[in-house]
């Protein structure tokens, strides 16, 4: 089968959906499958499984782009079928445009977009949407075969947004692939590289700073329970897409705790996994999450996750007692890093042996490979 995924940017700094399909696509091109991904990018070295067609640059946040729409013209009939990933930039719009007039089916992703916390967090760019809305999104939407949701919550959060909405909505699962075995190692290799860790109970933050992550009520926890264990050390990773890190960086010199926080800004691949295994626990007091991947990475690593109930998975996180769930506030944030602190070895071995065996359950990336082409089948005539 050939697929086309049409997505905004194919840029790993974006966070979870890019890297999610990433893995998705490479158990697709194992099984025979072909997926090449169109994108509003311009041109620059990227690891894909399939070929990437870069149709950038493009102008504005919106990703304005006239090319898009004369590439998928001249390409779209050599595909089986589409999967647009995200709303609320150009490459959707044009790709229903596109797509519906040389009659193509195309499924669509909205990867927590509709989530009614940005309605809450950002008022004046709702109603901006609000006027794009019936002739944009509705409309990707309501003509999509199908709109994949990645949790329940997510789709029934979805449509709180917007009074006008239609879609046919269904649910995947979601993940992403098994970490390299070598834990040990690649443990041993990032404290080499931040040797302040050595000794110390690693708490992990990994994700985009931004404001709705959580990272100042973060901090704010861990400068209350610091006093609890000299030997606890907060680790902050990620890249800093919206320029808050210096105002973080503040926040932990206020609180007294800033030599026991570590910046090591965005890791990948092997920087990446060890920073998990070398890790305690796993923390993301997320205000809003559609998913969350790097929850399911810390689980495959076998570490117990903290995190709040706006993550979309956290129903799942509760059932499988893989971690702890609270409020997205500062006093949920202590009240998670408290009952991880209160854990036995004992308690926290067994919590370790649950968060692997619910990965593989629930959340290794071969399922959501698989739920895609079940979806992908429903919709070929």
């Amino acid at each position: 089968m050939k697929l086309l995924r049409i997505i905004s940017s194919v840029k790993p700094e974006n966070g979870g959906p890019i890297n999610a399909a990433r893995e998705i696509d490479k158990v697709l091109v194992q099984d025979g499958h072909r997926v090449d991904v169109l994108t509003l990018d311009a041109d620059f070295a990227v690891d894909y499984p399939g070929t990437v067609h870069f149709t950038g640059p493009s102008r504005f946040g919106y990703g304005l782009n006239g090319n898009i729409r004369q590439w998928l013209e001249q390409h779209a009939r050599h595909y089986d079928f589409f999967i647009i990933n995200g709303l609320w930039q150009y490459h959707g719009y044009v790709a229903r445009q596109v797509l519906n007039k040389l009659g193509r089916p195309y499924i669509v992703y909205t990867h927590g977009m509709l989530d009614p916390w940005f309605k809450r967090a950002y008022p004046l760019k709702h109603l901006k949407k609000w006027l794009y809305w019936p002739w944009g999104e509705y409309r990707v939407l309501r003509d999509a075969k199908r709109v994949v949701f990645t949790s329940e919550e997510e789709k029934i959060r979805a449509r709180e947004s917007f009074w006008l909405y239609r879609a046919n909505e269904t649910i995947t699962a979601y993940g992403t692939a098994s970490p390299p075995s070598d834990d040990v190692r690649l443990a041993e290799a990032f404290v080499s590289d931040h040797p302040q860790l050595k000794g110390k109970r690693v708490v992990l933050f990994l994700s985009r700073i931004h404001e709705k992550k959580g990272c100042d009520h973060l901090l704010q926890a861990f400068a209350e329970v610091a006093g609890q264990d000299e030997r606890l050390h907060l680790v902050m990773a990620g890249p800093d897409q919206g320029g808050w890190v210096q105002a973080l960086k503040a926040q932990a010199v206020a609180l007294g705790i800033a030599h026991r926080v570590t910046w090591p800004g965005m890791l990948q691949g092997a920087a990446k996994w060890g920073a998990f295994y070398a890790a305690e626990v796993f923390c993301l007091p997320s205000h809003q999450e559609n998913f969350g991947v790097v929850v399911a990475e810390a689980l495959a690593c076998g570490k117990p996750v903290l995190i709040s109930n706006k993550v979309n998975i956290w129903r799942e996180i509760e059932k499988d007692a893989v971690g702890f769930v609270s409020e997205d506030t500062v006093a949920g944030a202590v009240h998670n890093l408290q009952r991880w602190l209160q854990l036995d070895v004992p308690g926290y071995g067994q919590m370790s042996a649950r968060a692997k065996a619910c990965f593989a359950e629930r959340f290794h990336i071969s399922r959501g490979a698989q739920r895609l082409l079940e979806i992908v089948r429903e919709c070929l005539p």
